[in-house]
């Protein structure tokens, strides 16, 4: 089954490219966009957790060797197992907390996906931020390549840092405040345009 990019990708595309010419080149430069739905939240943001601050191969297999332990990857079966049997897979004991708290969130309702279409971006943040182990750029990051919601705009992120500076301010790096200023002008389609700019860093298709 092919992948298609979300209903909103060409209104998007089209209304960020009349409006900068930055854009209208990179759009025109990356046709075969795709932002491809992640699937099961539980499961995305778990797979977070485990790659915080390793590299994705050591992520790999530790999720590997995570998931054939757990045998089933949900919420109620997580929220039972022992932190040490979690440790043994190679998860610091850090990571297995969050992953056990994590797993806690769904299973009492704190955290709850059949809700959110109803809610804006910042109400879903503040839920996954609830989360131990999961920070504003994870939760950023989720509702980009999971929820796949139009106009997140991900400050704290390096890549989005670096193509605004090469693209916009002769290599400057932009504070957090002018970073935030900038993608003002993106508005409503922030996720788009993060998307293109990081494209223009790194041309693999870029995937959480």
């Amino acid at each position: 089954m092919k992948l298609q990019p979300p209903a909103y990708w060409k209104t998007a595309c089209a209304e960020l490219a009349a409006a900068d010419p930055v854009m209208a080149a990179l759009i025109a430069r990356y046709p075969d966009a795709i932002l491809a739905d992640r699937g099961d939240a539980f499961q995305t943001l778990a797979r977070a957790i485990v790659g915080q601050q390793i590299s994705v191969k050591a992520a790999d297999s530790i999720w590997t060797r995570f998931a054939g332990f757990a045998g089933d990857v949900t919420p109620g079966r997580v929220a039972t197992l022992e932190l040490d049997g979690l440790t043994a897979c190679g998860l610091s004991r850090r990571k297995a907390e969050y992953l056990r708290d994590l797993a806690g969130h769904f299973v009492d309702g704190r955290v709850a996906p059949a809700r959110w279409k109803k809610m804006d971006d910042e109400a879903v943040i503040d839920e996954l931020v609830d989360v131990r182990g999961i920070g504003r750029w994870t939760a950023e990051m989720f509702l980009i390549f999971s929820l796949r919601r139009p106009d997140i705009w991900p400050v704290d992120d390096i890549g989005l840092q670096k193509a605004v500076a090469l693209h916009y301010l002769n290599g400057t790096r932009p504070t957090p405040g002018n970073l935030r200023q900038h993608g003002e002008r993106h508005a409503p389609w922030r996720t788009v345009a993060t998307w293109y700019l990081w494209r223009s860093l790194d041309p693999a298709v870029v995937q959480y």
